[in-house]
């Protein structure tokens, strides 16, 4: 598995459906590397989902934009939950309904963001 810095100069690659979503043995050598995220279930479907803090809302959706700019590069979408003081952020493979190797990726994208 590739580290952290690895993940954060890998691109997406196109995922038209009929991929296998990630091994729970590739998410556990991938979990550790956006370990700020949590891996959830809902609706069946394994999530990434981590919430950001902001100090206000102006500074909420500066984050959200660069998010958006972001998933516009790659061509990998999240949801994304905008509100006074936070942001939350749900990576997921809509085509494969679950986690795929570029959710990981984009976890740590945004990790980096934040960072910046």
């Amino acid at each position: 598995m590739p580290d952290i810095k690895a993940l954060t100069k890998m691109k997406c690659v196109p995922c038209r459906g009929g991929e296998p979503t990630v091994t729970d043995l590739e998410i556990k050598g991938f979990y550790p590397q956006v370990s700020e995220w949590e891996i959830i279930e809902r609706n069946n479907i394994k999530r990434l989902e981590r919430v950001f803090r902001f100090k206000n809302f102006r500074q909420a959706l500066e984050f959200t934009n660069k998010i958006g700019d972001m998933a516009e590069q790659e061509g990998h979408h999240p949801v994304i939950v905008t509100e006074w003081g936070r942001v939350k952020v749900s990576w997921w493979t809509h085509k494969i309904k679950g986690l795929h190797q570029n959710d990981f990726i984009m976890a740590a994208k945004t990790d980096k963001l934040y960072s910046a």
